[in-house]
């Protein structure tokens, strides 16, 4: 597939103002996709419509304006905020000589940029092909129809046979995925079997949430000040004060209007924010459209059915707005938001402290005094990795802290017939 800082670096943007529309704000997120995406900024068109144009979606009068722009500037490339449709990507190519992206198309090559596992490059190209497939055109010396000897019949046109190579191609990504899903589903069913909790950072994009995820983790996970710096996810594990191990996955960031064939492509990946135990929504603090952009997070989460998932709110940047670090609660006495900052590394224990207690009201904690004879809870206890602490004393009997989700123990109970209850210390 193609990647647009190779095509070309010198770009006008094009903005059209729709009245439903929240425009300033998603001209804004143009530029930085844009210099994401190593392309530099000649000029912004912007213009005023009721409703797209059906042939150039700017209208006929703005179109010519673009083209008398981009020859005057020398413009390499059009990028327009909006999806447009193949038809319309035809007559504007045509009537401005050069190429031109839509956003969706510009994301979709910021994602090929940013890639860096085998998966997260699989997933990339399968949702540009499917992208592509509705925007295969016909041209002009596209045909494998000729007459002669031997030539004549129906034959295969070169449309046609692209198709049939797309379809091919997509169809083979699609089974290599699903294998991949596959092994990621089993290593995700061993954590469940483990009960070691798993916590989700999800948020908007260029919110740092893998800074965060360095800072927590002592991870390397490249992170820098632009949108999708990282992609591939990743999973490590923390151990957290007064509570003991859990799992902390780091995953893309959302976006205003992601494209639907990113989001399916990557529904595998996103598989461990749908079954995480409690989300951490990184927030900008310090960003002007901080509540646009949660509400943009809330609706991805719902397109991937990971609303309900309980979730902690993660206020980052709080060092570019002079705020102290605090920790803000409930009703019932329980954190539901932890301003802190990332990058200066301030918070981080609130954030911690945070996440405990949310985990110990899904989890407990338990001290038992097992007698030699009770060995195989002691065993069956270190297989389901419940073990934080282990003290023999000198009658023979083993002491153990143990920490596991309450639907755990309560099987534990149910198979042993309550003998474990007996063992209780604390």
């Amino acid at each position: 597939m193609f990647e647009l800082s190779e095509l070309a670096e010198q770009a006008v943007l094009v903005h059209v103002n729709f009245p439903q529309e929240a425009s300033t704000e998603d001209l804004q997120e143009l530029q930085m996709l844009v210099s994401s995406a190593g392309v530099a900024t000649l000029q912004i068109l912007s213009s005023n419509r009721p409703a797209p144009d059906a042939k150039f979606f700017i209208g006929t009068g703005k179109a010519d304006e673009l083209a008398a722009l981009v020859e005057e500037l020398a413009a390499t490339v059009v990028i327009f905020n909006h999806e447009l449709s193949p038809g319309q990507t035809r007559n504007l190519e045509r009537h401005c000589q050069v190429r031109v992206i839509d956003r969706t198309s510009l994301i979709l090559d910021i994602f090929a940029q940013r890639a860096r596992t085998y998966e997260g490059k699989l997933q990339v190209e399968l949702a540009q092909l499917q992208h592509l497939a509705s925007r295969l055109i016909r041209g002009f010396d596209n045909e494998r129809q000729k007459g002669g000897i031997g030539l004549r019949g129906p034959g295969e046109t070169q449309l046609e046979s692209d198709r049939r190579l797309l379809r091919e191609r997509v169809k083979a990504l699609k089974q290599r995925l699903q294998k991949m899903s596959r092994q990621r589903e089993q290593g995700r069913r061993a954590r469940q079997r483990s009960e070691q909790p798993v916590l989700s950072i999800v948020g908007y994009t260029n919110a740092g949430k893998s800074t965060l995820f360095n800072r927590l983790t002592s991870a390397s996970v490249y992170a820098a000040d632009q949108l999708f710096a990282t992609l591939d996810p990743t999973l490590r594990k923390i151990n957290l004060p007064n509570f003991g191990e859990a799992i902390l996955a780091d995953t893309v960031g959302f976006i205003r209007h992601l494209p639907h064939d990113l989001v399916a492509a990557f529904k595998s990946t996103l598989q461990e924010t749908r079954d995480a135990d409690i989300q951490l929504h990184v927030i900008d603090a310090a960003d002007a459209r901080r509540d646009e952009n949660m509400r943009q997070v809330q609706l991805v989460l719902q397109e991937i059915d990971a609303a309900d998932v309980p979730q902690l709110l993660v206020f980052n940047k709080i060092d570019q707005l002079g705020q102290q670090p605090r920790i803000e609660y409930n009703d019932d006495g329980l954190p539901v938001a932890v301003y802190l900052s990332a990058l200066a590394g301030v918070g981080l224990d609130l954030l911690e402290q945070a996440l405990a207690m949310l985990l110990s009201q899904q989890h407990l904690q338990l001290t038992l005094l097992l007698p030699p004879e009770a060995g195989n809870w002691r065993a069956r206890l270190y297989q389901l990795q419940a073990v934080l602490e282990e003290t023999f004393l000198s009658d023979g009997r083993c002491q153990l802290k143990i920490q596991l989700s309450a639907a755990q123990w309560a099987r534990l109970l149910k198979q042993s017939e309550q003998q474990l209850e007996n063992y209780i210390v604390s």
